[in-house]
């Protein structure tokens, strides 16, 4: 009964470990963003546009 010890040298040196990581992150990191989207859409959609929005909306009309 031999217990497998946790080698933390041979983790590091593995490019799984480094790939599942950085998966994670990118993971973590979309769906952070896509809840800031959200979250502005909520923003706009209970306040309306600003007025620099209107004003820049104005402007592209009259080309």
């Amino acid at each position: 009964m031999g217990i497998n010890k946790f080698d933390v040298k041979k983790l590091l040196n593995d490019k799984k470990f480094w790939f599942a990581s950085f998966l994670i992150g990118w993971a973590a990191a979309l769906q952070g963003h896509m809840m800031w989207l959200q979250r502005q859409d909520s923003f706009k959609q209970k306040f309306g546009t600003t007025l620099d929005d209107q004003n820049t909306n104005e402007s592209t009309e009259e080309l």
